[in-house]
């Protein structure tokens, strides 16, 4: 068990040079496509696609991992969101991914985490809600945790910084 820390930045997903693993906010195919997944493959390159190709498709909720390929990171874990009003219950799906990633990540072995703000996007989920989500979940997951110590929340805008900060405030 891990004391885990969370921690809040402005900046870019696919920038995260001192982490272990990226998460990246995939379609079900875990291709290329835009927001967090075009940021991340742009930047990881057509490898991260190629082998993407052999985990796919996934479900609502659902995590998997792979290499990080031309990103600084080790690893990049994909998770797919919910669609917020068609995917039910949302609430519980998207803290799937959250949960999921967290223990992929820590089944590696890994200290460090990076997750965008999953499904707030074109998926179309309520920013402060889906902040919320994502830290009790990650409070929830903290104390199962072995090897995780560090998660950071990065917010792609000063809107997404707040509704993290707020929801850490909580």
């Amino acid at each position: 068990m891990t004391d885990v820390s969370i921690e809040c930045v402005q900046g870019d997903i696919a920038n995260q040079p001192d982490i272990d693993a990226i998460v990246n906010a995939a379609n079900a195919r875990l291709m290329p496509g835009s927001g967090v997944a075009g940021a991340i493959h742009s930047a990881a390159g057509p490898g991260l696609a190629e082998e993407c190709r052999k985990l796919a498709p996934i479900e609502p909720g659902q995590a998997v991992i792979s290499g990080a390929h031309d990103l600084p990171n080790r690893h990049v874990i994909h998770c797919l969101g919910p669609v917020y009003g068609e995917d039910e219950p949302s609430d519980q799906l998207l803290a799937e991914c959250y949960r999921n990633a967290l223990s992929l990540a820590d089944a590696e072995g890994l200290e460090s985490i990076a997750f965008p703000a999953i499904s707030t996007g074109v998926f179309g989920y309520p920013l402060e809600e889906a902040s919320r989500v994502a830290v009790a979940a990650i409070r929830e997951a903290g104390p199962g945790l072995a090897h995780v110590q560090r998660v950071r929340l990065v917010a792609f805008s000063a809107k997404d910084l707040e509704a993290f900060r707020s929801a850490l405030g909580q």
